[in-house]
């Protein structure tokens, strides 16, 4: 069975955009890029939230070149080819290739989705994330903590989402930029 992972960037008093919804201060280097990159390759679809979907649209119309470090040519790459679902009332499309709109997170639909994928999944936004989380499917958090306390904006993840983590891996970068990696506990 395909594991649901979340993978978010947040700063170290835990938001991933200040409260002028700026996330610049988030941007990783190259290192941290490439260790993403090395994190996510199991993964074959995407759930997003609108908003995050929103966001990550950038790397459906990125025009990489050679200038640009391999590691972000290696990322749009594989974003575009992962499939992406969006679960949103207000899209009456999507805007990238390999996408389809879900118009309610349907936890079972999910269920489904994690048996009978032969790769990974990973559901990005706090929202959505938070969601999956409650309803007993999310089986990995990895959180990347930003050198950056921004003071106030969107948690990483809504205040009544509660659950036992089991600390699998850390990393830390010259950058100052740290990995954690959770196994969300059951029962």
């Amino acid at each position: 069975m395909a594991r649901l992972l979340y993978s978010i960037i947040a700063s170290l008093d835990g938001y991933i955009e200040d409260a002028q919804g700026e996330f610049k201060w988030a941007t990783p280097d190259e290192a941290v890029m490439e260790f993403v990159n090395e994190q996510e390759r199991s993964v074959g679809t995407f759930l997003y939230g609108r908003r995050m979907y929103e966001t990550m649209l950038f790397w459906e119309t990125a025009s990489p070149d050679e200038n640009d470090p391999p590691v972000v040519r290696d990322w749009t790459r594989f974003w575009r080819a992962a499939d992406k679902v969006v679960y949103s009332r207000t899209l009456n499309s999507a805007s990238s290739a390999n996408t389809r709109i879900e118009r309610t997170f349907d936890p079972e639909a999910v269920r489904l989705l994690k048996k009978s994928s032969p790769r990974d999944l990973s559901i990005g936004g706090p929202e959505l994330a938070g969601q999956a989380i409650e309803a007993g499917l999310v089986d990995e958090v990895g959180l990347y903590v930003v050198p950056a306390i921004v003071g106030g904006g969107k948690p990483w993840l809504p205040k009544s989402v509660r659950s036992r983590l089991e600390l699998l891996d850390t990393k830390r970068f010259s950058s100052g930029f740290v990995f954690l990696r959770y196994r969300i506990v059951k029962g």
